[in-house]
């Protein structure tokens, strides 16, 4: 099966990467600051995107602030090793374009191993026949090609309205693979034009130690405040920051906390977002994703190693199985879209008491039944208010929207600023970068780059 994804985005920065692959051991004589203080760039949020910002204004030997919300790095992207004695990835967990993404160019000392290219599907209580895999790998390519097809149209139609007539009884699977699985939300949620710019991709990865511990490894040698949430930025006139533990006076400012956050208004705005920005904020809400992870010692369900199970759905209360997470006991059954919305407000017991019946239906009454498990919450986490982002049918251009900075002062990053590597780790610290050098220019910290001048013509004799 051909796995969906978003578009590569690589040759804009391909100079910035490099540069930010040296030693960074003097960055914390830049960015050291009081919680108080006046600094060339602030940053909020240190995710992806506002690792990404600091290591390259750090570069460019400026002044920062790196501030958090919580009392960790990483953002959506975290790995928890101490619930299980392994690591496993609590968000963000698929390295998408090994080959040319910046992290995985960046993972020094990482184990970085392709994800296995075939994908298993159960007929409940049974493994699927040839015939129904190849009946369900034809529905998903023909209604993906078709979604695709019409995001490239003039008018921006919800994906549901693209699928092809005659899908049958493979009909929900298809919505939910395309949909939940890949986007969070219901495919008549989401823009046909978001999912066509978003595009395919056929090689993944994973990382032994965890994708979050290699985001907290390139975070290591910047200073970040902890548990320093920002209550306000003012912009009015100049511009200051404002924390419970003080103010920092900025030339400039980059925002990469989740839509999620700034349409919760966790943080103010003074004077308040525009309402173009506004707008923009509420097309790129986020969908829900979650995992219920567990250990299955002995493989009592015969998969492979890092196999990803997916079912024949009845209906949208579907889920998929990631089994044997690098060879480990490790198991994680995966919620998408309303349904994990819905199970992580009722808690981890709703969700475990899901995934063991999901289980039970899918492989049989023998199927061993989870006794200790660990189920994430995001979308109900204050700091995150969900996934990753999804625009809404006809808002496919408001990522643009977001592009724009605030009387040049502030800017904007993180996974929803993205055009085509949206709701992606990559895409997150492809945008924090972009932002930093965006605000580096504005100050003159970097050089605008150069326009290629015409050559003046010649004159005929």
């Amino acid at each position: 099966m051909t796995r969906l994804s978003r578009r590569t985005f690589l040759a804009a920065c391909a100079a910035s990467a490099a540069a930010q692959a040296r030693d960074i051991a003097q960055l914390s004589a830049f960015g050291a600051v009081p919680a108080s203080g006046d600094v060339d760039v602030v940053i909020i949020g240190a995710g992806a995107a506002g690792i990404a910002a600091a290591r390259r204004v750090a570069a460019a030997n400026q002044r920062f602030a790196l501030l958090e919300a919580a009392d960790r790095v990483g953002g959506r992207c975290v790995t928890d090793a101490r619930s299980f004695g392994a690591p496993f990835d609590r968000g963000a967990h698929w390295i998408h374009k090994p080959d040319s993404n910046p992290l995985a160019r960046l993972a020094t000392g990482f184990d970085i191993y392709p994800a296995p290219r075939a994908q298993s599907l159960r007929v409940p209580p049974r493994a699927a026949r040839d015939g129904e895999l190849e009946q369900y790998f034809s529905a998903l390519v023909r209604s993906s090609r078709a979604i695709m097809d019409a995001g490239r149209g003039k008018v921006d139609v919800a994906a549901r309205a693209a699928l092809p007539r005659d899908l049958g009884d493979w009909q929900a699977s298809v919505e939910f693979t395309l949909g939940p699985y890949s986007t969070g939300k219901e495919l008549a949620q989401l823009s046909a034009a978001d999912f066509a710019r978003a595009g395919e991709r056929e090689t993944d990865a994973f990382c032994r130690q965890g994708y979050g511990a290699l985001l907290a490894k390139l975070a290591a040698n910047i200073p970040v405040q902890l548990s320093t949430p920002v209550t306000e930025v003012d912009w009015s006139s100049g511009l200051e920051v404002r924390t419970p533990k003080g103010r920092i006076r900025a030339r400039t400012a980059i925002v990469t906390v989740s839509t999620g956050v700034l349409a919760s208004g966790a943080i103010q705005f003074t004077p308040a977002l525009p309402k173009r920005q506004l707008d923009a904020v509420n097309a790129l809400s986020l969908g829900s994703f979650e995992h219920v992870a567990f250990e299955l010692t002995g493989n009592p369900l015969g998969l492979p190693a890092d196999d990803l199970v997916f079912e024949k759905a009845a209906g949208p209360r579907s889920a998929t199985l990631l089994a044997n997470v690098g060879g480990s006991a490790l198991c994680m059954v995966e919620i998408a879209g309303p349904l994990a919305r819905d199970l992580a407000r009722e808690g981890e017991a709703a969700m475990t008491a899901y995934a063991n019946d999901w289980l039970a239906g899918v492989f049989g009454g023998g199927a061993r039944r989870i006794t200790r498990a660990v189920a994430t919450r995001w979308s109900v986490d204050p700091l995150t208010r969900g996934a990753f982002s999804a625009a809404s049918p006809g808002n496919a251009d408001t990522r643009r929207t977001l592009l724009e900075p605030l009387r040049e002062r502030v800017f904007f990053a993180g996974e929803a600023v993205h055009d085509t590597l949206w709701g992606t780790v990559g895409g997150a610290w492809e945008s924090g970068n972009r932002a930093a050098e965006s605000a580096l220019r504005k100050m003159g910290a970097l050089r605008e780059p150069e326009k290629d001048k015409p050559r003046p013509r010649r004159r005929r004799r």
